[in-house]
């Protein structure tokens, strides 16, 4: 019997041989894997120390967005107190039924060992049920794996829902499908959210500087998301260190700034906790459809709880968001509510205008140029003309080429962006009077 034996493996080979001494050590390694995996346990110092640091990764976009919320929600002004809070229902609904609930307590206990994202998702409901193209249950894939499976009754939702995957292969592409535009849009809102964030932070700017063009705050926008994008490969740690104290600053303020401006415009903003406010705003009419597009803006980011799991752990994710972001927020909007409740012309920028003169970053003169910029825009409705000195420097004809470049195009771009008033105030063509001077250096 042995010398059959011996025969039998002689015949198959070495390598053969080989290969079943190394996948006895192997099996025995991904099991110790898989048992440490679920014993895991975080302790409570490491669960604090990486909710902080989710906050300057996970929480960028869903904290800057109280900066253009309000605008686009109203874009063609505000006629009804009432209609500000309806909007603020609206959102206050929003961030307590997606990201709170949805995300935070239910989505994110749907994860992959620890990864989140709409692939890993995919990856689960492939090990649970035959709904992949390539086949990916084998036996020997289980054994060598910290995945692991879970049975549940034949008679259960998910055993029916399973079997009703499977029987048609076009319900497997079709799930593909899915999975392959929730990735795109995804991305699609990597790229757009934080063009988003950055703009309107820069445009910030032109609240302390009126005169400043339009073309300044782009190019501070673009060379701020340049960098930020290229301090990306520093990985997670060293960008959630170096961002969390600034986020950390940022919703402290703007939850301290939403507190003050409840307290000193309008307290009755706090009715917006009634969901009868969000009936109310919807029964106006056309106008309350299309301003939903607003309304979700404040729920933008609310993805990245559970795509960036992978970098930290469910606990460290849920305590950041509640206890540190959604009152934040909350406290942000309502008091940019109460604002504009008082002041229904300035839904434009309202976060930078309900910023207190005494907070630190507004002055008095800031102020007059705002009064001074509203009294522009006014003459400006009621077709007076505006007179606007002009100096121009231009290369002389016999002038090098080197020269009629620097002079002409990058002199001229220079002064242009940030001297141009007639861009500033918006002043139409028929309405100025260009009168000055022409300069050949």
């Amino acid at each position: 019997m042995a010398s059959s034996q011996a025969n039998e493996e002689s015949k198959k080979g070495s390598m053969w041989v080989l290969d079943q001494k190394l996948d006895q050590p192997m099996e025995a390694e991904a099991g110790r894997l898989r048992n440490m995996y679920r014993e895991k346990k975080f302790s409570s110092l490491l669960i604090l120390r990486l909710a902080f640091q989710s906050l300057g990764v996970v929480f960028g976009d869903l904290g800057t967005s109280p900066l253009y919320v309000f605008y686009n929600t109203f874009p063609k002004g505000v006629e009804d107190d009432d209609d500000v809070i309806g909007a603020l229902s609206l959102i206050i609904y929003s961030l307590t039924l997606i990201p709170l609930i949805k995300y935070v307590f239910i989505v994110l206990r749907a994860n992959d060992n620890g990864q989140g994202g709409t692939f890993a998702l995919y990856s689960l409901l492939c090990r649970h049920a035959k709904v992949n193209t390539i086949p990916n249950q084998h036996r020997t894939d289980e054994e060598l794996t910290t995945y692991s499976r879970h049975t549940f009754d034949e008679k259960s939702l998910a055993a029916k829902v399973k079997r009703w995957l499977e029987t048609d292969a076009y319900k497997k592409n079709a799930l593909l499908v899915l999975v392959l535009i929730g990735t795109c849009m995804v991305i699609g809102d990597g790229i757009l959210t934080p063009a988003i964030s950055v703009l309107s932070a820069s445009g910030g700017i032109k609240v302390d500087h009126p005169r400043m063009s339009n073309d300044v705050v782009i190019i501070v926008a673009v060379i701020i998301l340049v960098g930020l994008f290229s301090m990306q490969h520093y990985g997670t740690d060293r960008v959630g260190w170096l961002f969390a104290p600034i986020v950390l600053l940022w919703f402290i303020f703007i939850s301290v700034i939403g507190f003050v401006n409840i307290l000193k415009y309008e307290r009755s903003v706090l009715k917006a906790c009634s969901p009868v406010y969000i009936i109310r705003y919807f029964q106006r009419g056309r106008e309350s459809w299309t301003s939903l597009g607003g309304i979700l803006l404040s729920i933008t980011g609310t993805e990245a709880l559970f795509a960036d799991l992978s970098h930290f752990p469910v606990p460290a994710i849920q305590i950041a968001f509640t206890v540190v972001v959604f009152p934040s927020l909350v406290l942000a909007y309502a008091g940019q509510a109460a604002y504009i409740i008082k002041h229904k012309d300035h839904v434009y920028d309202a976060f930078y205008r309900s910023i207190p003169a005494r907070f630190p970053g507004r002055t008095s003169q800031s102020q007059t140029e705002g009064e001074e910029l509203d009294f522009l825009n006014r003459c400006r409705d009621a077709g007076v003309v505006h007179i606007l000195g002009n100096t121009i420097v231009r290369a002389r004809r016999d002038s090098g080429p080197i020269k009629k470049l620097a002079v002409d195009y990058i002199y001229a771009f220079l002064r242009r962006i940030c001297r141009e008033n007639s861009v500033i105030f918006h002043v139409p063509h028929e309405s100025l009077l260009n009168v000055g001077q022409v300069f050949y250096v």
